[in-house]
């Protein structure tokens, strides 16, 4: 089946996330550790570009069988929302307790209903990590059969087939759906898994999460950092070539711009273009002041850093969030020595937290990718850097690199839609009784899909940049140290000649060459 775009990116951001050696022992990796508590974005990622093996701690077990005897005791104290009531519009419909089983099977099969294309293994395995994670963090009341059969459908790889279209950010209704069916036996799964009996109140804690929606921002993020940090090195490569004034980046800006990601990007570029043993960039600028592309990068790109370090922040307190509607805690855990257990109905599902941040996230990407077009009409112009036009070979009207111009403005086109905020949106669904939705879900996606848009746009750069200065022979007439040689040290796998051909081959190459990029910004800053 052919990808889609998301599964694309998913791919993408899985691979720019594994360990730097890419290679997995015969027996592969150690189990991932869940234990509702410290799952991070990055270490989701970087487990799911393959079959993995996951293990609840004996503390997260604790945990959800302490909540799951709560729920049990709570039934027989009070009306609960989903076991002891119909959901949504028939909250107020009381279900006798002969009727429980039936109920929960008959909402598990409505509420699978789904639509479009299967998505991509790598996201429905990061939406199973996530909600196996949500469940061991305790509060939703949900059977130890329930968790035990989720942690052995990751550990065989036995995938349900997720369609796309699902949430819309209070809760990835049928995605879960479908994932208990798979554990029952009624829904295919990639591999043989031997059906389970779920309790016969388990299907809306099962139900009551946003893990596909999560994953989906999970990779996002984490590619789009991966992107930014790369970012810094092509557009300083892209400044060498054509004498940039460094003023932009030095400490003086870096103190009166506000912002960390400002300060950051200063301080990187400074040091990348900074000479080892000397104190400011030996370099003498082409202009008394930049265009806005090179001069305000700190600003924009700086910005870009720290939307998508808010919006790491906000999904990575969701992976770990019990935000299941009711919550159901063991009194003591919450009250001190009060046995009673506690039952809240809520709305922690509702995340226009991760709707607002992704959106804000594919925002400032296209903020960037704006900057990025403005550097490579630089790089193509011979007034910036004194080569052909379009960086040719010389001879009368050769092309060069001007398809790169043209492939990153349709880049950047994709990048605008995938911006328009998907948040802004809402609906009145179930009879009036949800009446606000956040679209979550589609945020998420739509900032997966930037982060293919905003890398085809930053390989375009890197390619022209990089036969700048081959073609000015910088290294060798500078014979310069500095940290952008190691840069374009790193860009050997890029052709050489200047001569009018295909660059598709290259700019591939050049798109693979980003998260390494991105490595050595990254050791670069913990070096600084």
């Amino acid at each position: 089946m052919d990808q889609t775009p998301a599964d694309r990116a998913a791919a993408a951001a899985a691979a720019d996330a594994a360990p730097p050696a890419r290679v997995r022992r015969a027996d592969g990796p150690p189990a991932m550790t869940i234990d509702g508590r410290t799952l991070t974005t990055r270490n989701l990622v970087a487990r799911v570009d393959a079959p993995l093996k996951v293990r609840l701690t004996p503390t997260a077990r604790r945990r959800a069988a302490a909540s799951h005897q709560a729920a049990n005791a709570a039934v027989g104290l009070r009306p609960v929302y989903g076991r002891t009531t119909g959901v949504g519009a028939n909250r107020e419909v009381a279900l006798p307790a002969t009727e429980a089983a039936r109920y929960t099977l008959g909402l598990l099969r409505s509420h699978a209903t789904s639509a479009g294309q299967v998505r991509g293994d790598i996201r429905i395995r990061a939406m199973l990590v996530v909600r196996l994670n949500q469940l061991a963090a305790g509060g939703s009341g949900i059977s130890m059969a329930a968790i035990d059969g989720l942690q052995a459908m990751i550990n065989a790889d036995a995938l349900p087939p997720i369609r796309e279209h699902a949430g819309i950010g209070t809760g990835d209704l049928t995605a879960m759906a479908t994932t208990a069916l798979g554990l029952l036996g009624e829904a295919p799964l990639t591999n043989p898994l031997r059906p389970i009996s779920l309790g016969i109140h388990d299907a809306l804690p099962f139900l009551s999460s946003n893990a596909a929606t999560l994953a989906d921002a999970a990779l996002a993020v984490t590619r789009l950092q991966t992107l930014a940090r790369a970012g810094l090195a092509v557009a300083t490569l892209t400044g060498v070539a054509v004498q940039a004034n460094w003023e932009a980046f030095g400490p003086a800006v870096a103190r009166v711009t506000p912002g960390l990601g400002s300060r950051r990007v200063c301080r990187v570029v400074t040091g990348l273009v900074t000479e080892p043993g000397q104190d400011a960039p030996v370099h003498d600028p082409a202009r008394i002041q930049d265009p806005f592309g090179m001069r305000c990068l700190p600003q924009v790109n700086g910005l870009m850093l720290d939307t998508l370090a808010q919006l790491d922040r906000v999904v990575g307190a969701h992976l770990n969030a019990a935000a299941e509607n009711p919550v159901i805690l063991a009194g003591p855990a919450v009250l001190g020595p009060d046995p009673a257990p506690v039952v809240a109905h809520h709305g922690g599902f509702h995340i226009p937290a991760v709707a607002l941040g992704c959106d804000s996230a594919a925002i400032s990407a296209a903020q960037s990718a704006s900057l990025l077009q403005a550097r490579l009409a630089m790089l193509v112009d011979p007034a910036a850097t004194g080569l052909p036009p379009f960086l040719g070979d010389g001879t009368p009207g050769a092309s060069g690199v001007m398809m790169l111009e043209y492939l990153a403005a349709s880049a950047f086109a994709e990048l605008r839609s995938a911006a328009s905020p998907a948040s802004l949106g809402s609906v009145s669904l179930s009879r009036g009784t949800e009446e606000h939705a956040s679209f979550a879900s589609r945020s998420a996606v739509q900032v997966l899909n930037a982060g293919d848009a905003y890398a085809t746009a930053l390989s375009c750069e890197l390619l022209a940049a990089v036969r700048a200065l081959r073609m000015q022979e910088a290294v060798t007439k500078t014979g310069s140290a500095a940290g952008w040689v190691k840069i374009l040290d790193l860009c050997t796998s890029l052709g050489d000649s200047a001569a009018d051909r295909d660059l598709t081959g290259d700019l591939a190459t050049a798109q693979e060459l980003l998260p390494v990029l991105a490595d050595l910004v990254e050791s670069y800053e913990q070096d600084r």
